[in-house]
């Protein structure tokens, strides 16, 4: 018998200190350990915008240990899934990967009032990828 395998989702914005950070975050979070996550940024900053780790203490989800992250080809080319958040040109393309776009607002410099839309509506998107990667989330 087979081991099934456990898709990989990166996800990619210019300084992953937000956006990004999210999206891996509430993947990891509904999806466990049936999905592999990643996240990087194109020109990561130094630390995960503050808000943005308020906003999702606020969900229930610890941030805080996280740190941006360089986006690598090797990222990319491990993944299976690639959604990028604004990066731009920025991203690698190869060849019989799945890209989404997913076009949020930018968390930089927002207070956690402005962030929790741009949460609420990752977290919407993460659970209809798990659907859609036939994963039930978990919580």
């Amino acid at each position: 018998m087979s081991t099934p395998t456990v898709p990989s989702v990166l996800f990619v914005c210019v300084h992953n200190a937000g956006r990004s950070q999210m999206g891996a975050a509430f993947l990891t979070h509904l999806g466990g350990d049936r999905v592999q996550v990643r996240s990087a940024g194109s020109a990561p900053a130094d630390t995960v915008n503050p808000a943005v780790v308020e906003a999702m203490a606020e969900a229930g989800i610890d941030i805080s240990a996280e740190i941006p992250k360089v986006l690598t080809v090797e990222a990319v080319r491990s993944s299976d899934v690639v959604i990028t958040m604004g990066c731009g040109d920025a991203c690698p393309y190869f060849p019989g990967k799945r890209y989404l776009d997913w076009t949020l607002t930018d968390p930089a410099g927002q207070g956690v009032a402005a962030v929790r839309p741009i949460r609420d509506e990752i977290e919407r998107r993460i659970r209809g990828l798990l659907a859609e990667l036939g994963i039930e989330a978990s919580a």
